[in-house]
């Protein structure tokens, strides 16, 4: 049982850093616009932290950008 323990948490950390493609995508609050953008070859972590530099905030619009 414990072996079998073991292999479940090295298969799940293995998954957890896999590198893939993401989807980021960023919405307008005036007028609710919305675009995608395809993130490639990333990890979760740094996926989300390159999608969350595209929020901004100029002359009381706020794009607000979130991982999918």
């Amino acid at each position: 049982m414990k072996k079998i323990m073991l292999f479940g948490v090295l298969g799940l950390l293995t998954l957890a850093s896999c590198k893939k493609d993401w989807t980021c995508k960023c919405t307008e609050s005036v007028g609710g616009n919305s675009s995608s953008v395809i993130i490639e070859d990333m990890t979760r972590a740094d996926a989300k932290a390159e999608c969350d530099e595209g929020d901004a905030s100029a002359l009381g619009i706020t794009v607000d950008c979130e991982l999918q």
